[in-house]
């Protein structure tokens, strides 16, 4: 069992900044990546449609005989957790990117007003609001939307002047102001997190559920005895239900070297 892979799921190519911070904590693990391209983006998807493909994508990965599925996505984090975890019953460990960042936010920011910016499936979901009032910290949380991010990042602009102007108009929105620390509620935003920082002239904590759900994946595993302990050839797979050259060249943007993609057709 030590030796199965870790599973690891997205709506597409986003969810590799969470793989790479795996791969850097967790050198020694064998990896199944596999991205929805061929229904990307799910933000902007109703929870139906989300619980419909995770489901799905989860079936690939118990076939594969993944120990842990760790959903890398925000979106399916905020609408399949639960059923994930219900579906996958005791064939697999369930891992979302929503419940470690909520944890540390818990016990880092206690009594603060904190900020938040995702899609649109995550932020009305009020996922985040929930689970930190049910924590009872006395976290103010403050959360916003900002659709035109994925795209942006996703087309490459990410380092473009307009795509500073549309990062500025959403960060100096009200319900933004006087934060003690920003979430990035999404796996695509880790890219433009140095922008960000230049935002805020580095004055508050930009917090990357990335390296944070990294952590807890170890935690996880090691509570299970489940981290593999064997010299056996590693390997690492990296699945699309639909292969399009840009999303070949987006991985080296988000997985910070080019990987192979194959296409694992889910939906033929």
């Amino acid at each position: 069992m030590q030796i199965n892979p870790i599973g690891i799921f997205d709506s597409g190519i986003g969810g590799l900044t969470v793989a790479k911070a795996v791969t850097q904590l967790l050198p020694h693990e064998n990896i199944i990546y596999f991205g929805d391209t061929a229904h990307t983006p799910w933000g902007d998807k109703s929870a139906a449609a989300i619980q419909a493909y995770s489901v799905k994508i989860c079936d690939m990965l118990l076939q594969h005989n993944c120990k842990i599925i760790l959903i890398a996505c925000n979106a399916a984090s905020s609408a399949a957790y639960e059923l994930v975890k219900e579906y996958v019953g005791n064939k697999a460990l369930v891992l979302d990117v929503i419940t470690p960042t909520v944890n540390y936010i818990h016990k880092n920011f206690a009594h603060k007003k904190i900020g938040l910016i995702g899609t649109r499936q995550t932020v009305n979901s009020n996922v985040y609001k929930k689970k930190l009032d049910d924590l009872s910290a006395g976290i103010q949380l403050q959360t916003l939307a900002t659709p035109l991010l994925v795209p942006v990042i996703e087309e490459g602009f990410a380092d473009k002047n307009f795509a500073a102007d549309i990062l500025s108009e959403y960060l100096n929105q009200p319900i933004l102001q006087d934060i003690s620390a920003l979430i990035l509620a999404c796996t695509h935003y880790p890219i433009i997190k140095h922008h960000i920082q230049a935002f805020y002239h580095n004055a508050i904590p930009i917090i990357d559920s990335s390296h944070i759900t990294a952590e807890a994946l170890k935690l996880l595993l090691t509570q299970y005895n489940l981290l593999n302990q064997t010299t056996t050839i590693l390997q690492k797979h990296f699945y699309v239900s639909d292969y399009t050259p840009t999303a070949a060249a987006l991985t080296k943007l988000f997985f910070h070297q080019e990987v192979t993609l194959e296409r694992y057709p889910l939906w033929d």
